[in-house]
């Protein structure tokens, strides 16, 4: 017997009628570009991760939307400039280095609980009569810039030797009921960035910084398994509003150069 009021109905979406496939996760192929124009900061460019999968949704029945798209978060991070003997700078995620969370989210802080809202997800409200078949992707890089001289002196001196960066993600496809909020996972992948530049403040601008170690990123694993999603990585803060900038010198006590937001 069919349901007379189908809002109060279980959906009848479920992930064995979702069809998932041309999953692609890659990282370009390529070295992060470091830029030293500015007299203030030096700026490096990594290469970019890419997601994207094809989608085929059955019908949706009247009274339902659905959202299908990216859900990403940062599950770790660290990320030292270090200057000469002074001291180092870090962008740090308390929570996460403090263990009392295990993700934080990574969405553009608009659309949560999704990355963006533009290629990375797609909207179906029901009724439907037909299959829906589209793609979803999403891309993700660092562009930041580090000041040359320590970030807490009035000095406008380049003491800046070396940058290290070491962060992790988990990026999930996800489709979404948004009136129940249920949620089913069709893919979780795993990506790692990482930069390591070191620095001679002594050299002219545009000749100070060498990308080291790893010239090229480890591919994303695109898991056989679904990983379930942390709470924190639904809602806010997203990652750049509850990341802080620390100043820690070799000697003294460590202060608070950008709290959080």
């Amino acid at each position: 017997m069919g349901c007379i009021q189908s809002i109060t109905c279980k959906s009848r979406i479920k992930r064995e009628n979702i069809v998932v496939y041309d999953v692609s996760a890659t990282i370009d192929h390529c070295p992060t570009i470091i830029e030293e124009n500015s007299p203030i900061v030096l700026r490096y460019k990594t290469p970019y991760f890419k997601a994207s999968a094809r989608i085929v949704m059955p019908p949706i029945p009247r009274n339902e939307t659905w959202v299908v798209g990216w859900i990403q978060a940062c599950t770790q991070m660290e990320f030292y400039n270090t200057y000469n003997d002074i001291g180092m700078s870090s962008w740090e995620l308390p929570e996460l280095c403090e263990g009392l969370v295990r993700a934080i989210s990574d969405s553009d802080g608009v659309s949560y609980p999704w990355y963006g809202n533009t290629t990375e997800t797609v909207t179906l409200t029901g009724p439907t009569s037909k299959p829906s078949r589209f793609t979803v992707s999403m891309n993700d890089n660092f562009y930041p810039s580090v000041t040359w001289a320590v970030p807490i002196s009035d000095s406008n001196l380049p003491l800046l030797t070396r940058i290290k960066r070491d962060q992790s993600f988990t990026t999930w496809l996800v489709a979404l009921n948004t009136a129940t909020r249920e949620k089913i996972l069709l893919q979780t992948v795993k990506w790692r960035m990482r930069v390591d530049i070191l620095v001679d403040p002594s050299m002219p601008l545009g000749s100070r910084a060498t990308l080291t170690g790893r010239t090229h990123q480890d591919q994303p694993r695109v898991l056989t398994r679904m990983e379930p999603i942390p709470p924190n990585a639904l809602g806010r803060p997203n990652a750049n509003d509850a990341q802080v900038l620390m100043w820690r010198p070799r000697k003294g006590p460590p202060l608070v150069v950008i709290p959080p937001k």
